[in-house]
């Protein structure tokens, strides 16, 4: 099957470069974080649990809490360390993208946002109601992580510049978020509005964001964390589904399942997308995969807060995937 090609179209970006290599780029799905059937509700329990497993990949010593806020009606009064120590842990460069779940996707299927035509009203309303979920989620997000003592930092695409034409990436500017790894941030973009110069407006998926940013960044590998063990060849909702082991990607976009071995090798992947889901679901995160795989980059797709996400967020799969690892890899045929 043939990548989609939507997304190919030229960037423009200013030359970035890292002072120190990217060792991760990490999207967490909507559907692993978000409980996505409840509107703006977060699965608590797997974001702390994912949070916790960022921290043990990134940062080796110790560290703090950095969340110093208050939630709104709280009584509870911010805990504040003293002592911190003046030596900094040793920690690697990542760099986190989240999905919108059941943030988002509501008010932007309800004004149409991604069909663009910012003169009409209601479209222009769903746009400032879109984007007041998806940064309300990015900011708990954030907040998970700076719990856990990782220096977390919001970044929105629509507040970095960052705007489409025809629903391609038109205009990315990395500048930014290289400049807050080199500081030793973690940058935590998003799914976003965005503005389009052909349409008005549009939504720009996390998938996309995270095929642009290893584009230009070149990190080591790339783990999606999902609410599956992967990629199977029909919904995985169905008895006889098969995960999808590992997967190759030639350099002219077309793929093929390497393990296991299909019965059927003429059957095509079945893959579902939910009806309210504006940015194309498991179609567009499989054509981003095989991108960035096309790139000599490892893609690891595998379950959120299970063991076997620890696994490919440490980098432990780097050669060879273990028997008894359950994900997909999408990797440079070789």
């Amino acid at each position: 099957m043939a990548m989609d090609q939507r997304h190919q179209s030229a960037t423009t970006s200013a030359a970035v470069t890292l002072t120190k290599p990217l060792h991760c780029i990490v999207k967490l799905g909507g559907a692993a974080i978000t409980l996505k059937n409840e509107l703006e509700t977060i699965n608590e329990e797997n974001l702390n649990i994912v949070s916790s497993q960022l921290r043990q990949a990134m940062i080796s010593g110790p560290c703090c809490g950095m969340d110093w806020s208050r939630r709104p009606g709280s009584l509870e009064v911010p805990t504040v360390v003293d002592d911190f120590d003046d030596v900094e842990s040793d920690s690697k460069k990542f760099i986190v993208v989240h999905g919108a779940g059941s943030f988002g996707h509501f008010q932007a299927s309800k004004s149409g946002v991604h069909k663009g035509g910012l003169s009409r009203p209601l479209v222009k309303s769903g746009f400032v109601a879109t984007r007041i979920s998806v940064t309300s989620l990015n900011l708990e997000i954030v907040r998970a992580l700076a719990k856990e003592g990782i220096p977390s930092i919001g970044m929105s695409p629509f507040s970095c510049g960052w705007s489409t034409c025809e629903r391609n990436m038109a205009v990315a500017d990395s500048s930014t978020v290289v400049q807050a790894i080199d500081a030793g941030f973690i940058p935590v973009l998003h799914g976003d509005a965005v503005l389009d110069s052909s349409q008005g407006c549009t939504i720009l998926s996390g998938d996309v964001i995270i095929r642009h940013l290893a584009e230009e960044l070149r990190p080591d590998y790339v783990v999606f964390l999902t609410d599956v063990f992967g990629v199977y060849d029909r919904p995985p909702t169905e008895p006889d589904a098969v995960l999808l082991r590992e997967i190759a990607v030639r350099e002219d976009g077309n793929w093929s399942v390497l393990k296991p071995i299909l019965q059927d090798t003429t059957k095509q992947v079945e893959i579902t997308v939910a009806a309210h889901d504006t940015t194309g679901g498991m179609v567009t995160k499989i054509s981003e995969a095989a991108m960035i795989a096309k790139l000599g980059i490892d893609v690891y797709i595998v379950k959120a807060a299970t063991e076997h996400s620890v696994r490919a967020l440490q980098g432990q799969l780097k050669d060879n995937i273990p028997d008894d690892w359950l994900g997909t890899v999408i990797r440079l045929a070789r």
